[in-house]
């Protein structure tokens, strides 16, 4: 029975599975977005987001354990100072992992991963989405529209009642 075996093995022994993880770790960190295959995204993705959660917490502990894992002095420099910054409110989910095309040579699975925080496009979009409304706020902006009519509507009646008493002057006047 496999309980208790969640990661992926990727066909390597686990001295290379940990050195290849640590390094693809740097790089998704020194440069914000990878590209490689399928598997080995949902294993990288497995392996850092600890990380970028233990970096949350800018302590002496926890960058030794984080520069246990990565064994990269400046990766872990760029973590704590760089990237923390940006995921502080983000409570999970650091990374994103977007299909590519299979590879020409062998068929695989291509994939890019990604910090969600470093992507603009997709900040811009979602920014737009938020605004978009939906059609349950339809009958709020009428409403928002009412009281912008009243106010209208009581700006003419003043008008109205300032312009009644000029015409009583004029015709007593006359």
């Amino acid at each position: 029975m496999r309980h208790g075996k969640k990661g992926n093995h990727l066909g390597r022994t686990d001295s290379h599975r940990r050195a290849m993880l640590a390094n693809m770790a740097s790089s998704l960190i020194k440069h914000k977005r990878i590209s490689t295959t399928l598997a080995k995204a949902k294993a990288l993705r497995m392996y850092v987001e600890p990380l970028l959660t233990k970096s949350k917490t800018d302590t002496t502990h926890s960058r030794r354990i984080v520069f246990s894992y990565l064994q990269d002095k400046d990766t872990v420099t760029e973590l704590f100072r760089d990237v923390a910054a940006k995921i502080a409110n983000r409570p999970g989910g650091y990374t994103r992992i977007i299909k590519l095309n299979n590879r020409l040579g062998d068929n695989a699975e291509m994939a890019l991963i990604e910090l969600v925080d470093y992507n603009e496009v997709y900040g811009k979009e979602a920014e737009a989405a938020e605004k978009k409304t939906t059609r349950r706020g339809r009958t709020k902006a009428k409403k928002a529209d009412a009281p912008a009519t009243e106010a209208k509507e009581e700006v003419v009646a003043e008008e109205a009642a300032a312009e009644t008493p000029a015409k009583d002057e004029e015709s007593k006047e006359a």
